[in-house]
């Protein structure tokens, strides 16, 4: 049977990508680490259910994003539109705009930075979609994870995983080609340009971080650029989370 210090390695190793997941998922902190701390325990506690026939990682993974749905599932689901509410919640009260500025100003992860924000952008339109189509498409694309691993982790056949991947995919892409200004003059989000304008409005902001191409190679170099940032230790955590509270506040998901 496995031992509680192989669980303890395993988990320790895999902690910052497996927070960096859960937030992508709840898009709360205080959240990721409640769900990280009961992913440990229960994974201690059922060690003797662990049958070897996945590995460790994929075991506590597997418990954490079983956890996570849980959750989601008591949840709003994300409008296309949750970005614009915020905003406009944002604009009734002054209050936030000063507390962004304050966290801009004074804290080390406070950073406005454009690249991070697009990985923002990110979590929050897959956030639209259905749950499992979340978790199979932020597995696969973000963290590397293998159909045949996401297979064991949502008990799902691997056919039923690369269909909800095509289909998130599809989702994802045609969301960003309808709503992204960056990508099409008539997208009604000018949220990076905006949020640029607040906190670096001596800062051109990037004109070719996407090259003129298709919506499926966009979709691609978008998941590239967000698999290498993790939202919970960026320089821009603290300000982004401070963001996705409001968003969170627009779709009544607190």
């Amino acid at each position: 049977m496995i031992l509680d210090s192989d669980i303890t390695q395993v988990y320790n190793d895999h902690l910052p990508k497996l927070k960096s997941y859960l937030y992508r998922m709840t898009c709360d902190k205080e959240v990721v680490n409640d769900l990280s701390q009961d992913t440990f325990l229960k994974a201690i506690e059922k060690r003797s259910q662990f049958n070897e026939l996945s590995s460790l990682k994929t075991w506590i993974f597997s418990i954490a994003t079983n956890l996570a749905i849980d959750w989601l599932r008591k949840r709003n689901r994300w409008s296309e539109k949750a970005q614009d509410d915020a905003k406009s919640i944002s604009q009734s009260a002054p209050t936030y705009k000063t507390t962004y500025l304050d966290i801009n100003s004074n804290s080390p992860n406070g950073a406005f930075d454009f690249k991070e924000h697009i990985s923002f952008c990110f979590t929050c339109i897959s956030k639209t979609l259905v749950i499992e189509q979340q978790v199979a498409l932020i597995l696969k694309d973000i963290y590397d994870f293998k159909v045949s691993e996401i297979s064991t982790i949502l008990a799902t056949p691997q056919g039923t995983v690369k269909h909800w991947l095509f289909v998130a995919r599809q989702s994802m892409a045609e969301i960003f080609d309808r709503r992204c200004a960056l990508i099409n003059k008539e997208g009604v989000c000018h949220q990076c340009s905006e949020l640029s304008g607040l906190f670096n409005p001596k800062q051109k902001l990037p004109t070719n971080i996407f090259p003129q191409t298709g919506k499926k190679n966009l979709y691609e170099l978008r998941a590239r650029l967000v698999k290498i940032i993790n939202p919970i230790t960026s320089d821009a955590s603290e300000l982004e989370d401070c963001i996705m509270q409001i968003l969170r506040k627009a779709i009544n998901d607190k």
